[in-house]
């Protein structure tokens, strides 16, 4: 019944009432046990009892009217910082909270827990700047939150910069320093990209651990709903250069499900260097992410540059021992986007390492046609090959890892470019990829390197011809071009790397033709 108040102060508990005088002949009664503290495992119980009981979907407690606003209007909904969590404390972390309308139609219950317990975060209108909208007091006192989102000083110690972000459906994302928001993340990915529809299983409710005023690390717990699959996760923030998420979650599943995605992110890709649409816009390249990394156990490095195709394109590289993924922003020249707004070369990469062995399965990506740079149209997640029944619980943790730009991933030559045209034989297509970095610089011109280049399927399903292999000084590295003249109208998959002397240079460069 208690509720966290904002601007730092949290509500007492109600009071315990007084005992009755004792005499002096009375013993002494034993101690109540203490309540048991509340973590993750209680989080796990109650996804566990609510995957028991039918789903029941919280729309309808947002007015309709709200829903109805436009995208400006609601933007123009401000929290008002001086009434954050924590802010009259000396504390590193401070929390603000999202107004629900618009595109956020549901209510989300968020606590606080600390040595009070757990209370939940009152909402009221008068925590929130309407601007310029005139319908503040028509805004119910109970309306509830749509998300909330996390501050921190990653730049200077004075200023608590937003640094992750928990809004809509099961969507985060977060920014490390110098960076602007991007590539987004989610709890899980269930049945994308199948003909009957994608399922979104939303987190219905929060707690978040208050920290001691110098830590530099939050726990946050979140239960995930849906129709089909619910959730229980554990978030660690620890924000800086390169902000830190360890992620823990056990999922139950209702019903059948085909496919469960775990550990996705969600990113944009309009066009780059290597799309074959044409699009009238000034900007060279419009993208959050421009390619998928995808690192095996074997030490094996594979690079999947993105694409916006003009129809729907799943692709999924097997991955039976999984070292890490993640989706890339690795062109980082303002010249290559010349957006002043988006700031498109500050996006944030997402690398995501396992906890433990995943067992088999596969890294599916997804790309979603798209006429305009308004839409998330690229999804990427891991798929196992054994199949979650009904009843089971799955628990599966990874650490994530949102940078600017790091030369350890991966630690040898990497993939700077790839460009495409119909080359100089008929039907054939010609790729054109440069790549830079590990020992490739410091190679004089006159070594001879050697591509290798490989389709799936051999011969029989294309020829690979005129390969050539070139130092390339306006990169510091080296390009490789090969023609692909496919023998059997269907997918093409490419892979190709460079080496000298049997020894791999660089990562696996990774690609298809879909006729």
């Amino acid at each position: 019944m208690a509720v966290a108040a904002l601007a730092g102060a949290v509500l007492a508990a109600d009071p315990a009432p007084q005992a009755a005088p004792r005499a002096d002949n009375q013993k002494t009664p034993a101690a109540a046990p203490a309540p048991p503290p509340f973590g993750f495992e209680q989080v796990v119980q109650r996804a566990r009892e609510v995957a028991a009981a039918p789903y029941r979907d919280a729309k309808g407690g947002v007015p309709e009217w709200l829903l109805g606003i436009t995208y400006d209007q609601w933007r123009d909904i401000r929290f008002r910082p001086d009434r954050a969590l924590w802010s009259d404390t000396p504390s590193n972390f401070q929390v603000q909270f999202f107004h629900p309308g618009r595109l956020y139609d549901r209510q989300v219950l968020i606590n606080v827990i600390d040595e009070n317990g757990v209370q939940e975060v009152a909402f009221s209108p008068s925590v929130f700047d309407y601007g310029k909208n005139d319908f503040a007091s028509q805004v119910p006192q109970d309306l509830g939150f749509a998300g909330f989102r996390l501050h921190f000083p990653i730049k200077k110690p004075e200023y608590r910069d937003e640094v992750i972000v928990f809004l809509g459906a099961s969507y985060f994302r977060a920014v490390g320093r110098n960076q602007v928001f991007g590539v987004s993340a989610r709890g899980v990915a269930v049945d994308t990209a199948e003909t009957w529809g994608e399922e979104f299983p939303w987190f219905r409710e929060f707690w978040l651990v208050r920290p001691a005023d110098d830590a530099k690390t939050m726990t946050i717990y979140g239960l995930l709903d849906g129709p089909r699959v619910v959730g229980a996760y554990r978030f660690v923030v620890e924000p800086g250069a390169q902000t830190r998420v360890d992620v823990e979650c056990s999922l139950f599943v209702r019903d059948e499900v085909k496919k469960i995605g775990i550990a996705p992110l969600t990113s944009m890709f309009f066009h780059g260097e290597n799309t074959q649409r044409q699009f009238v816009d000034f900007r060279p390249e419009v993208h959050d992410s421009d390619g998928l990394l995808l690192a095996l156990s074997s030490g094996e490095w594979l690079w999947r540059p993105l694409d916006n195709p003009s129809r729907l394109a799943v692709s999924g590289p097997r991955a039976d021992s999984l070292s890490g993924f993640g989706l890339l922003q690795r062109d980082r020249d303002f010249d290559h986007y010349q957006d002043l707004e988006t700031l498109a070369e500050t996006r944030p990469s997402v690398w995501q390492v396992p906890w433990g062995d995943w067992g088999p399965g596969r890294v599916e990506v997804v790309e979603i046609p798209t006429n305009n740079d308004t839409n998330d149209n690229v999804v990427t997640y891991f798929v196992a090959d054994r199949r979650a029944k009904p009843g089971e619980e799955t628990r599966v943790g990874y650490t994530q890892w949102w940078y600017g730009d790091d030369p350890a991933r991966p630690p040898g030559g990497r993939v700077v470019g790839t460009r495409r045209d119909t080359g100089t034989i008929e039907g054939a297509a010609r790729f054109v990829i440069d790549f830079a970095g590990g020992k490739l610089g410091e190679l004089p011109p006159e070594e001879v390197l050697r591509g290798v280049v490989a389709v799936t399927g051999g011969d029989e399903v294309a020829e690979i011809r005129n390969q050539h292999v070139v130092p390339n000084p306006h990169v510091e590295g080296w390009r490789l071009s090969f023609q692909v003249v496919p023998r059997k109208r269907e997918p093409i998959e490419l892979r190709a790397y460079l080496e000298r002397g049997g020894e791999v240079l660089t990562e696996t460069w990774s690609s298809a033709i879909v006729p």
